[in-house]
């Protein structure tokens, strides 16, 4: 079950018309144990290393994965290691490949050269494979695409075949990868008798994508790409391939679980997905969470109906996902029994797990020897680049206090990207001059996968690397031009990001709702004020909204600077689809940070640090309100100028609990000054 050539194991769609030899006779009854493997979401943290910090993270990677690969080989007799998707984007070293020293053609991706040395049996496309476009993604993935651009020479991609059925073609209606393979192995197991033998089993794979790709990279995807539902794609290619004569069929589906009504845009349509007959396995990811996770008795899957998140199967059927950027792996350890001429999976022997590579007690396991080798040239060209200095600061960029008013790690992203828009309006859109240009950020970085996961950039001297920590992704500049109804439905949506607090309760309360991800909690700044009433139900939670000092009027005109994810659609943002785009630039949201910080050359506190344009309607509440962030970081409140927070409880793990008074509102210092342009 280790990696041979592809040629000697692999049917791909189409690619092979002769008919199948017979297999030797395996009798009724015979019993063998598979295991597949999965790895998703790695975001190409190919080693266990922080491009923003220059620092190690034995917390994370490809190379430490790695070594739970090879563990899992010797446990179990017969092995397939697959990939669910976002695979080459997330770090430094990716964009360094893609956007600053694009790769030859000859050049086999980073990430891939060290998923070639597993010898992996199978991966599919996610989401942000698409964000560097079509042309790199037929380059790097060795598979010309049918659009333009993206339809030329064949050139060096992974040893291993990618597949993936819904995203479709425009120009030929046929999906863009092929949408499943055949794989034929060789199974090692122990016959009646006793004896050690061996037997032939044929596996299919079919893979997923999330289907509103196509609103999140409309500006690399609009006309070129569509998408189908998970159902209508499965329904359409797994009868096909269940008549190759395939044993079982693994779904390899970038996304995750979701119980909500099904419909053809679902980003996690999974657990729908489960209750198609033809499919057997399902192998997970696009949530960065774990399933199953028994040990988390907070997990919605602990109460999913359908769902047992102890064994790991989503109606009744085994399923796995793996977390992300290599902290996991998952494991699916299939009971087979022969059954009518084909392996069936005997459930009540089967389970599934997710295996980290930090120990219960905290300890990593040590790095694949083989791995860093394999990337030590770009991983030094990268930590060179990172390091390259663009200006400095007198004050801390940071994103701890994020929630409650910290605006020093989203004020230079907004400036910056005032400035971009408002030059190119007045070079190449008169008619909008005259429009308030304001702009829209969001922490990427609030402790989501550890209590070290925050922007943390110290007064001193600035690199590539902060723009980049404050900026993780490689989203483009865009703007929209709203109204002022639109703006106050934009500011409702992002305040979706807090719980609704009850005054009256005792019992502590959290204070951030965590199933909204930080990177949706949007602050606009550039002349705007607001409150955020937190006692209020969501979409009820804005109050006295104004521009320069006056109410904001519901018809009055906005030009908003954002990125091509918010401007098409992602996050769910009211009234956000594309349709209202004005500036769709060519340039990456953080490289705008870049220049504009090399032009301004030195940020200072006073200038370029201090707008706070929201504050929380004072309240009193009987009990305290809460609110996690790193441990040790009360002074960074403090200097941002942020009231009322004390420290409630350290959780010993890096992470403590803040308590929050609501009654400080905005403290006079720290209130949002109306500077209009800040230039």
């Amino acid at each position: 079950m280790r990696y041979l050539p592809l040629a000697a194991t692999i049917l791909l769609l189409g690619a092979c018309t002769s008919p199948s030899p017979r297999p030797p006779t395996v009798a009724e009854g015979t019993r063998a144990r598979l295991a597949l493997l999965e790895s998703t979401d790695i975001h190409s943290n190919v080693l266990s290393y922080d491009y923003y910090r220059l620092a190690e993270d034995d917390a994370l990677g490809f190379e430490r994965m790695a070594t739970l690969v090879d563990e899992a080989r010797r446990e179990f007799p017969n092995t397939l290691l697959f990939d669910a998707g976002d695979t080459i984007q997330g770090t430094a070293l990716a964009d360094y490949q893609a956007l600053v020293h694009p790769l030859r053609c000859d050049e086999e991706l980073a990430m891939y050269r060290a998923m070639d040395a597993l010898g992996y049996d199978g991966g599919t496309i996610g989401n942000h494979e698409f964000n560097y476009g079509l042309p790199y993604l037929a380059q790097v993935t060795g598979h010309p695409l049918a659009v333009d651009g993206a339809d030329g020479q064949t050139c060096a991609g992974p040893h291993f075949p990618l597949v993936l059925s819904n995203a479709v073609s425009v120009r030929d209606g046929q999906p863009l990868y092929p949408p499943y393979a055949v794989l034929d192995r060789t199974l090692k197991l122990v016959d009646g008798d006793g004896r050690e033998t061996t037997a032939p089993i044929r596996i299919g794979i079919i893979g997923f994508t999330p289907p509103p790709i196509v609103e999140w990279d409309r500006r690399n995807l609009d006309g070129k790409v569509t998408t189908t539902g998970l159902v209508e794609a499965a329904r359409r290619w797994v009868p096909e391939l269940r008549a190759k004569g395939v044993d079982l069929v693994v779904a390899i589906s970038h996304g995750g679980l979701d119980t909500a009504p099904y419909g053809s845009m679902m980003e996690n349509a999974n657990w729908y997905l489960a209750q198609e007959p033809g499919i057997d396995v399902l192998l997970l990811g696009h949530s960065h969470t774990a399933f199953p996770d028994p040990a988390n008795a907070q997990s919605r899957f602990a109460t999913m109906a359908g769902v047992d998140n102890q064994r790991g199967f989503v109606h009744g059927k085994p399923a796995v996902m793996a977390n992300f950027f290599g902290r996991s792996l998952g494991v699916v350890d299939l009971a087979l029994v022969r059954e009518d001429g084909h392996w069936t999976i005997d459930a009540a022997q089967s389970h599934s797990e997710v295996r980290n590579v930090r120990g219960k007690d905290g300890t990593p396991v040590a790095p694949d020897p083989r791995i860093a080798p394999l990337v030590a040239a770009v991983h030094a060209a990268t930590i060179d680049y990172v390091s390259q200095p663009i200006g400095d600061t007198d004050f801390a960029m940071t994103s701890y206090f994020a929630e409650l008013g910290n605006t020093t790690a989203l004020q230079v992203i907004n400036d910056a990207q005032r400035d971009y828009a408002e030059r190119y309006i007045a070079a190449n859109l008169p008619q909008y001059a005259g429009i308030p240009v304001v702009s829209a950020a969001a922490p990427f970085k609030t402790g989501f996968s550890a209590a070290d996961d925050y922007t943390d950039i110290e007064p001193g001297p600035l690199a590539i690397r902060s723009a980049a920590d404050i900026y993780l992704y490689p989203n483009t500049l865009t703007a929209v031009k709203i109204d002022g109804a639109a703006v106050k439905a934009w500011l409702e949506h992002s305040a979706g990001r807090f719980n609704r607090i009850d005054p009256a309760s005792t019992a502590p309360q959290e204070l951030v709702n965590r199933k909204f991800s930080g990177y949706n909690f949007d602050v606009i700044q550039g002349g705007l004020t607001y409150a955020i009433d937190v006692t209020r139900p969501q979409g009820e939670r804005i109050r006295d909204l104004t521009y320069q000092g006056k109410p904001v009027e519901p018809g009055q005109p906005f030009i908003v600077v954002t990125n091509n994810y918010r401007a098409s659609g992602g996050g769910h943002f009211p009234g956000l689809d594309g349709s209202s785009i004005v500036i769709s630039a060519p340039d990456a949201n953080r490289d705008v940070v870049i220049a504009w910080v090399r032009t301004r050359k030195h940020l200072e506190r006073a200038r370029d640090g201090t707008d706070r344009p929201w504050h929380f309607v004072p309240v009193r509440t009987a009990g305290p309100i809460l609110v996690k962030s790193a441990s040790g970081k009360l002074a960074q409140a403090k200097a941002a100028g942020i009231e009322g927070v004390s420290l409630f409880k350290d959780n010993g793990d890096g992470s403590s609990m803040y308590a929050v008074d609501l009654a400080a509102g905005a403290p006079a210092a720290a209130r949002h000054e109306q500077r209009g342009r800040v230039r």
